[in-house]
């Protein structure tokens, strides 16, 4: 959550908007909450007083230690007994000529060498063969020579181990029962039904107590699992101790039952307390791993099948193992310090983001402070220096008059070559001190009509100068005095209805501006 802080806190600081934000910040800090108080609802068997740990719990051999040696053979079965096994479990096969044989599958092909032998009876189950024929097979080949191992996690095999699991044959039930008598150890096994075509095929549990008392072994190492003609059995061999399977109490207490063979993954926890209260030892099976087998320790299991006896019989406390208020502190330890980075992660990318933001306000006061100030020199400058502005627009203003004066002396006097245009133009211009004529404004004149004059004005002065060129000459043209010229406008500007002008005074510094009405009458 700490490392997944990262890209939240980033994209909820750069989102818009409070309902995305929420949206992506709300369900990170509940699942973070949740996880801060998982310790007050959560439960785990390895937390407890160290003075109620239990016993460790005891091995049996999951059909020896395959791991160690080929499976259901003679060899696997030593080495379970080498490595501290409580017990030795197996599957017992029933030969057609009644000899009980240890074997699991239901055909021969994965652990002996039929395919070389005998390929097109592999498929057969193993009890419609005869013991002479099962005793010829090799049962070692397939775990010391292949090529894939039969677990992950197991290690190769010594050059005296490869050469002895090579030479593995499949073993009778008497071997092992043999063994188990040598060395004190218990013997579980399940019973595969025969063949329907199979002499003991509704005999084989009768048959096979027979068979195990025949072995003078003691009867209290034989922990009978089979649950057919279970009342044979005890009243035939007493001394076996029974054990069932996941059945309910009742059922167990009525057939008295005492021990039950269950898979771990269907006792859950609830389960386990009731059958703890009822006085049931369990058996679970298969624990391989050391953080399961821990757990079945702290959960007070008191024995395990299991086919790494080799690595689990090394544990001498469970893993995980921690008092209540060592579990707690740690938990809150690491609230804190989760809390902590979170809080810091957020900070740093908040810090970051007002650092940013300053920055570019900064910029931005400063690029305006910088406008304004132009600004105000801009107009400073404007005020100091107002005559060359109103020179430049009284001459720009001098010449609709002028022109207006050129038209009038042209339709007097006819256009002459002699004189340059360009020389004539300059006597046009008007003094410094000479009030200028009406002008009209872009800003202050907005005529409802179009100038009456003006219109009639250019055709005037296009047909007066019809072919002056740049290189042509008028050859007398009178030009008035600009003192001469008339204190009235032209008097096509009397045919205006209703118009406003603009005057100005170029006789004082000061620019004077009013408005003018006009009417028709």
């Amino acid at each position: 959550m700490v490392l997944l802080s990262w890209p939240v806190a980033f994209y909820l600081i750069h989102l818009e908007g409070e309902a995305l934000q929420v949206a992506v910040g709300l369900p990170f800090f509940l699942i973070l909450l949740c996880l801060y108080v998982m310790p007050f609802g959560n439960y785990s068997p390895c937390i407890q007083e160290k003075d109620k740990l239990g016993p460790k719990p005891s091995f049996f051999g999951h059909r020896g230690a395959p791991m160690l040696g080929p499976e259901n053979t003679m060899m696997s079965f030593e080495k379970a007994v080498e490595h501290g096994a409580f017990g030795l479990e197996s599957d017992v096969h029933i030969s057609y000529d009644h000899v009980p044989f240890l074997m699991h599958d239901l055909n021969l092909r994965r652990t002996t060498n039929i395919n070389e032998v005998l390929p097109n009876a592999s498929l057969r189950h193993p009890s419609l063969f005869d013991w002479d024929f099962l005793s010829t097979l090799n049962a070692g080949k397939w775990f010391s020579h292949s090529r894939i191992k039969p677990f992950y996690h197991m290690k190769p095999l010594s050059e005296v181990d490869k050469e002895k699991a090579g030479n593995q044959k499949i073993p009778k039930l008497t071997d092992l029962l043999e063994l188990a008598q040598k060395e004190k150890k218990f013997v579980i096994f399940d019973i595969n039904v025969p063949t329907p075509k199979h002499f003991h095929r509704v005999t084989y549990v009768r048959h096979l107590v027979r068979v195990i008392l025949d072995s003078k072994i003691e009867q209290h190492l034989i922990f009978w699992l089979p649950g057919i003609d279970r009342n044979y059995v005890r009243s035939t061999a007493p001394g076996f101790q029974h054990v069932g399977r996941l059945f309910p109490i009742e059922r167990l207490t009525k057939e008295n039952i005492s021990r039950i063979n269950v898979d771990y993954k269907r006792l859950f926890y609830n389960g386990l307390r009731e059958y703890k209260a009822a006085n049931i030892n369990i058996n679970l099976y298969i624990v391989n791993e050391p953080w399961l087998f821990s757990l079945a320790w702290c959960s007070r299991i008191q024995s395990v099948t299991t086919d790494n006896i080799q690595v689990l019989n090394q544990i001498n406390h469970p893993y995980f193992f921690m008092t209540p208020s060592f579990y707690m502190f740690i938990w809150i330890l690491m609230d804190v310090v989760s809390a902590i980075f979170v809080f810091a992660i957020f900070y740093f990318h908040w810090w970051r983001e007002s650092s940013k933001k300053e920055k570019l306000l900064k910029s931005t006061s400063i690029f305006m402070d910088t406008q304004s100030v132009s600004l105000r020199m801009g107009k400073s400058e404007n005020l100091e220096a107002p005559d060359l502005s109103m020179e430049s627009s009284t001459r720009v203003m001098e010449i609709p008059w002028s022109l207006a004066a050129l038209t009038k002396n042209v339709r007097k006097h006819p256009a002459s070559k002699s004189e340059p245009v360009m020389e004539t133009m300059e006597t046009l211009t008007l003094g410094k001190d000479d009030v200028t004529q009406p002008v009209f404004t872009t800003k202050t004149f907005k005529p409802t009509q179009a100038p009456i004059w003006e219109a009639s004005r250019e055709p005037s002065f296009q047909t007066a100068l019809p072919s002056l060129t740049v290189n042509e000459t008028v050859s007398s043209i009178d030009v008035p005095h600009p003192e001469t010229q008339p204190e009235k406008p032209p008097e096509s500007i009397e045919s205006f209805e209703e118009s406003s002008f603009l005057f100005s005074a170029t006789s004082s510094p000061s620019l004077y501006s009013f408005e003018l009405s006009s009417k028709k009458n």
